[in-house]
């Protein structure tokens, strides 16, 4: 009888003890989940403070983009830096696709250079970026899967003011970067004043826009693109270290009111969380044209273009892609 009382006990004290580790457990969820919440809210707040987003265009932006479903395991981004000209008109310089690849860990990056000569549905051949002013992201999607044989099921267009804002928020100390050369370049017009002296050093969120933007140099567009590709990698190496995890739900609240997506908030979320539990390696970039793959060209209708070879440029990419 004592024995079995004790026996009894004994496994009274195992199911205390079980409770109380999963109340612990509980509690630790909810003050993350909590954390999460208001950091994400809180800076999207902040932030819608002073966006300007024109809610009419996104609306007709996500209401025509007709993106493919993804394969499986596989989200390709189709990536657009945008401003507007004097006139107000939409226009892009910076046009990427972006694929995360879960099973196989992988993040690669595809650069298409916005003078790349193509044929654009319904309008003929001309620059790639002449399709994002007739017809928005749905139109470069439609471009760059007429041309090269890729596509993407989401979108999502970035403005100056939410590169400077989600650098600042991922990292508030700034972000090192090794400036090659010595850039200078004011254009009054367009409220750009690039200054910034050449070494490894923290450029904060206006500087480092000012380091990608820069193209007053031989390399041109070429420069740029190869400047952008370098600084979204350091971007994802600060986003996965520990203060990157930490402010990357004040992070997307802050991204939010900046970014014209068709991606949902828990989408961006669910690619955020498994970025941080896979922690895929270094990100894989390409460039459209590749080297030897193009001439220069001038067209009455369009200036100076890239011609490309657009057999030898298919090839190169599927291979990028299946490596």
């Amino acid at each position: 009888m004592e024995t079995q009382q004790r026996s009894e006990r004994r496994k009274n004290r195992k199911k205390s003890r079980r409770r109380k580790i999963l109340l612990i457990l509980l509690v630790i969820f909810i003050l993350i989940a909590g954390y999460v919440f208001y950091e994400y809210w809180d800076g999207k707040r902040q932030a819608e403070k002073v966006g300007a987003q024109d809610n009419e265009l996104n609306q007709e932006y996500m209401e025509s983009f007709e993106g493919v479903e993804e394969a499986e395991g596989i989200t390709n981004v189709l990536l657009l830096g945008a401003d507007s000209d004097e006139y107000g008109n939409p226009r892009t310089d910076t046009i990427m696709m972006a694929q995360y690849d879960v099973d196989r860990e992988k993040v690669k990056l595809i650069s298409f250079m916005r003078d790349s000569y193509v044929e654009i549905p319904g309008m003929g051949f001309n620059k790639l970026n002449a399709s994002f002013a007739r017809g928005g992201p749905e139109l470069v999607r439609q471009a760059i899967s007429h041309n090269f044989g890729m596509d993407a099921q989401y979108y999502a267009i970035v403005d100056f003011e939410g590169f400077t804002r989600i650098v600042d928020t991922i990292s508030p100390g700034g972000v090192e970067i090794d400036v090659e050369k010595r850039m200078q370049y004011t254009d009054k017009k367009a409220g750009l004043n690039i200054d910034l002296e050449p070494g490894q050093q923290k450029l904060d969120g206006e500087q480092l826009l000012h380091y990608v933007r820069f193209r007053s140099d031989n390399e041109n567009d070429f420069g740029r693109v190869r400047r952008q590709q370098k600084v979204l990698s350091v971007l994802k190496d600060e986003a996965m270290s520990f203060t990157g995890i930490m402010n990357l739900p004040r992070a997307v609240g802050t991204l939010e009111p900046f970014v014209n997506t068709n991606m949902k908030t828990k989408k961006i979320l669910s690619l955020a969380y498994e970025f941080i539990t896979n922690k895929p390696g270094e990100i894989e970039t390409f460039r459209i044209p590749a080297d030897g793959m193009y001439s220069d060209v001038r067209y009455s209708h369009a200036g100076i273009v890239l011609e490309l070879d657009f057999e030898a440029n298919r090839q190169a990419l599927q291979e990028f892609l299946n490596e």
